[in-house]
């Protein structure tokens, strides 16, 4: 059978179809359950032309987190507009869909699944994630109106994916946790990330709103040649 001559374009139109095909399937089965198989054979490659684009399926699911990166962004302005919702239960709904991501159509990686991902990512490919998921993390904390600093993005960052990374973990990986207690502990543990994102959003409307009024102290203080052609003419 002869080999069918794709142009750039053509092949860059099936790696697209490959990347959303790869993040329908793995956020509505999970990416461990998600083969490259179904993947290949959805968009209607052979799997030799599959690794002709990625050569592994760790590759491929990478692209699919960043691709879904925009629609998580989405998602959080949706929550925050929303004017049924207070502020509180925005940020909480956001982190609870995440946390149970394959009912909401959300790829969350397994403790398993981050290692295998690191050891395929070179230096360079490492720094372009971690640059990637910092700007994420800060775009979703500027919506929520927390100041994005260094200092809270890593935090954010850690304490949002500890969630959701451990509950997909029980039982499985952490057999000695306790099973039953899964849903309670997601609870008290969202509920203090809220919390502790809700005390620094309160810091960040404070300095802000001291801010706004020292520029307004600073626009009532005059120079010393205004104070002296203000003396001359008797005001």
């Amino acid at each position: 059978m002869p080999k069918v001559a794709y142009s750039e374009e053509s092949r860059e139109n099936i790696r697209n179809a490959l990347v959303a095909v790869g993040l329908e399937l793995m956020a509505k089965q999970g990416i461990q359950h998600t083969t490259v198989e179904q993947i290949y054979k959805r968009v209607g490659i052979s799997r030799t032309f599959f690794y002709s684009f990625f050569p592994t399926k760790e590759d491929l699911v990478v692209e699919t987190l960043y691709l879904q990166q925009p629609k998580i962004i989405a998602y959080v302005k949706k929550l925050m507009s929303d004017p049924a919702l207070s502020w509180r239960e925005a940020v909480r709904q956001f982190l609870y869909s995440c946390c149970y991501g394959e009912k909401n159509g959300i790829a969350i990686l397994t403790i398993e699944e981050q290692q295998l991902i690191f050891k395929r990512l070179s230096e360079e490919s490492y720094k372009v994630f971690r640059e990637k998921q910092t700007r994420l993390f800060g775009e979703i904390l500027r919506n929520f109106g927390v100041r994005a600093d260094k200092g809270n993005i890593d935090l954010f960052t850690n304490l949002s994916l500890m969630v959701m990374i451990v509950r997909r973990a029980i039982p499985d990986t952490l057999p000695l946790l306790v099973p039953e207690a899964v849903e309670e502990t997601v609870d008290f543990q969202i509920n203090a990330i809220v919390d502790a994102l809700e005390k620094r959003r309160e810091v960040k409307n404070v300095k802000e709103a001291g801010g706004r009024e020292q520029k307004k102290s600073v626009g009532k203080v005059k120079t010393k040649g205004e104070e002296e052609r203000e003396s001359k003419s008797g005001k």
